[in-house]
């Protein structure tokens, strides 16, 4: 809290706080948003449901699962690259912005 509420003011992500008031309560800004961040970076770069349970200390990686079941890659995309580069496609290994390059 000493050092969260400030950084986000520095950044202006929210309002300072008048003085002798609390800060006004915010999921949206608060520990539980940077623990969504790292969620979604993990997931963003292939980490395991199973593992990323763990990492945030969850008891049932199907909570896990049904969480962040947004933030998944698309499955179609990663099957046809898996695909074209078992056939040897150019590109096929590349992220999905660097293969659009290549073509």
């Amino acid at each position: 809290m000493y050092l969260w509420k400030p950084a986000l003011i520095a950044a202006g992500a929210i309002p300072e706080r008048v003085p002798g008031e609390r800060f006004k309560p915010s999921r949206e800004h608060g520990m539980h948003a940077l623990r969504h961040y790292y969620a979604s970076v993990l997931l963003d770069s292939e980490e395991n449901i199973k593992a990323l349970a763990e990492y945030l200390g969850h008891s049932d990686p199907g909570f896990t699962l049904r969480t962040y079941t947004h933030l998944m890659p698309n499955s179609q995309d990663r099957a046809r690259r898996a695909i074209d580069a078992a056939f040897g496609v150019p590109g096929a290994d590349a992220d999905p912005g660097e293969a659009d390059a290549l073509t």
